[in-house]
């Protein structure tokens, strides 16, 4: 039985409480946030938890063997690294941390003290996303041309990140989950609409070394919600819309064609190809549920997380870059990934 303690009960904390609570092989051991009104509520929905306004009586419990940190992302380093030091797994809340050197500290510290560092790429662990992937590795898309999402609603209005920081982050994690590539540059303009506020709408574009594109749009300032991302195949194409009630991926078997003929070629031989529509089953299981399930897993047989330390620090370096770029206006900030995909 591993024994959780969980920092933050904010907007997230109380969703990371409610699925290490139902999941077995695990028991929640103890609550910690600054608000001892949120405290209160942790004691009348579970009486036998234990809570604290201070996050270090969980580090110094010997007998809380992982952490999970829902907190605000300036804190997220701080809290993980000394999570770890105390000798516990850690989970993080998106994304791991707020610089790439901090993420790289995390992850050699784990790995040396051998503890399971894991972020909540909550996507990822979605039947959707899992169901694309498979697709994807199927070489039922064929080529995959580009990924196009638009990810925009009113609010939630952040003061510590930008709307990259906040909702970019998901779409770049789905495709470090997808996509066996890492883009070459990226290129990003915003614009906030408060008085000393962060980017509150942006948009991103990711370039690679091959003919493949992706584009993000996001947004806190738009009149409808809207969670929708475009795969383009050589083969099919998949819409997936996290709204839908259903039917979230839509595979379609349409596409082009072209001719090659030498003696056609400056004519436009493009033909388009238009055949069915499906909806393939899906996992219901609650993303977060899953995850929760594969942490626990991890810690019992030492086995990589799906969304490492590594996987969250390629995203982190691409969310500097966009805001570098955005700086720039636009101009392109080049990439190197900071570890390899394996």
């Amino acid at each position: 039985m591993i024994n959780v303690g969980i920092i933050g009960y904010g907007y997230w904390g109380p969703n990371l409480v409610r699925n290490f609570a139902e999941s077995p092989g695990c028991r929640i051991a103890a609550v910690s946030d600054l608000n001892a009104g949120r405290l209160q509520n942790v004691k009348r929905r579970y009486p036998s938890i234990e809570v604290s306004t201070d996050y270090k009586d969980l580090l110094e419990n010997n007998g809380i063997d992982a952490i999970a940190i829902a907190t605000p992302v300036s804190t997220h380093f701080e809290l993980a690294m000394q999570s770890l030091k105390a000798g516990k797994h850690v989970l993080v809340e998106k994304p791991l941390a707020s610089r790439s050197e901090e993420c790289f500290n995390l992850i050699e510290e784990a790995a040396r003290l051998q503890k399971t560092l894991l972020v909540d790429h909550t996507f990822v662990y979605t039947g959707a996303v899992r169901k694309i992937r498979e697709l994807i590795e199927n070489n039922e898309l064929g080529g995959i041309y580009y990924y196009d999402s638009v990810r925009i609603n009113l609010g939630l209005f952040q003061h510590d990140v930008n709307v990259v920081w906040d909702l970019a982050v998901h779409d770049l994690s789905i495709m470090d989950f997808l996509f066996e590539v890492y883009p070459c540059a990226v290129s990003a303009t915003g614009m906030s609409h408060l008085n000393r506020q962060p980017e509150n709408i942006a948009y991103m574009t990711l370039f690679f070394d091959r003919p493949f594109i992706a584009h993000v749009h996001v947004s806190w300032l738009a009149p409808v919600k809207i969670r929708r991302a475009l795969i383009g195949g050589s083969a099919k194409m998949v819409v997936f819309d996290d709204l839908e009630s259903s039917e979230k991926v839509k595979v379609y078997d349409k596409g082009i064609t072209t001719n090659d003929d030498i003696e056609n070629m400056y004519k436009m031989l493009v033909g388009y190809r238009v055949g069915d529509m499906w909806a393939p089953n899906l996992d219901q299981t609650e993303a977060l549920r899953t995850e929760v399930a594969h942490f626990i897993d991890c810690i019992e047989n030492s086995r990589r997380p799906i969304t490492d330390g590594e996987s969250g620090s390629r995203v982190v370096s691409i969310l500097e870059a966009a805001v570098e770029s955005m700086t720039k206006r636009g101009t392109p900030v080049q990439l190197e990934s900071p570890w390899s995909k394996k």
